[in-house]
Parts: C-alpha cells; structure tokens; sequence
C-alpha cells in the first residue's frame, strides 16, 4: 500500500475502513485490531485516531457499511423476483442467506450487539433499512394468516427473522449443508418458511389470484 502521507483525511478513512472489512474476513472478529488495520494499509499504528479513535468507532463503521449492503443484497433479489408474496418472501430470504455467505465476518459483526455502540443514528438509520425489509415481506403474510393486531404482525416478523438468520448462521458455521454450493452434497428439498406460511401449492393460488 501507498505511504499514509499520500492520504488526505476522506481517502485514508475509506482505505481504514475497506482493510477492516478485508481483517475482519479474513482473521474473523478476534483478528481485528486498529494497529494491524493501519498496518494493512501502510500508515503509523497512531494515524487511524483521527477518523476512528476506538476499535468500537472502526466497528460501527464497518457494521453500518454491512447493513448498507445487506439491506441491499435484499433488495436486489426481490426486484428480480416475481411480484408475488411467497415468492418476495423466499428472494428476500435468498438475499438474507447470500449477505451471510459472502460477507460472514461483517455478518457476525453486524449481529454482536455488545459489540457496537447502538447510540450511533447512522448505524441506526442503516439497520432499519435492513428491518424494513422484513416489514414489507412479512405485511402480505399477516395479512393471508389473518393476523391483524401489531403485536400479532411482530411475532411473525419475529419468526420469519429467527428462521432465516439462524439458518444463514448455521450455513457460515457449515452445520448446514450450502444449498446454493455445489460441491456440497445436496440434501433433499427442504421445506421453507414461505412454504409452511403460504400453505403450498393451494396457498400460493389464493395469493397470486391464480
């Protein structure tokens, strides 16, 4: 990497900030420290303070970068799935499972609460973009469940939630077979949460008007 005297102030925090995200792929959460991050980049162990005076500043940062690009990983999947309600919840699931696969150091980060300093209103403001989500594909869900009450509507959220962040969990911790992989054996298809939800073959007719 460049000398840091190269660096003005908005490019050596995105270099801090983008050798993090490699650190922290690469050597996991217990790798992670400012002086080795300013050493991938080719700064004094002192330059980072500037721009992330803790680790628990470099980590929030890091952690709003993920929500960014999981709420988008999300996103994504839907816009390229039908417009139907089983299918925007299994996309979403998709993007949700993909986000953890590809990026599971940041995924562990994003969700170690202890972690990271929750008072932060960017890192909030990130995360709730990624909650949206769960919101928007959970609403047509209560709706064909006849849930009607907020409380009702959080539960499933709650549930939807459960389910996929512990299956992408169990996928990175490779205690679940990568469906997605294929060197990896292939286990019989399994049911999934908009399977049960939406009620097969007959339920995905009523949703669709079909």
């Amino acid at each position: 990497m460049a000398n840091g005297k190269s660096y003005h102030h908005g490019d050596l925090r995105n270099a801090l900030l983008t050798a993090a995200l490699m650190l922290v792929e690469e050597n996991g959460l217990e790798g992670l420290s400012l002086r080795k991050v300013a050493a991938r980049v080719g700064v004094s162990h002192a330059a980072p303070e500037h721009h992330f005076p803790t680790l628990r500043h470099l980590m929030n940062a890091m952690a709003t970068r993920g929500f960014e690009l999981f709420a988008r990983s999300m996103a994504e999947e839907r816009a390229s799935s039908p417009d139907i309600p089983v299918e925007q919840l299994r996309a979403a699931a998709r993007g949700y499972l993909a986000y953890a696969r590809t990026h599971p150091g940041l995924f562990r980060l994003m969700f170690t609460s202890n972690l990271l300093d929750w008072n932060d209103p960017v890192l909030l403001e990130q995360a709730r973009c990624g909650h949206q989500q769960l919101v928007e594909i959970c609403a047509p869900a209560a709706e064909f469940m006849g849930l009607r009450t907020d409380a009702e509507r959080r539960a499933l959220e709650n549930l939807v939630w459960s389910q996929v962040h512990g299956q992408a969990h169990l996928t990175i911790d490779q205690k679940l077979p990568d469906t997605d992989n294929p060197d990896c054996p292939q286990p019989d298809k399994p049911l999934d949460i908009a399977e049960l939800i939406f009620g097969g073959r007959e339920g995905r007719r009523r949703v669709s008007g079909r």
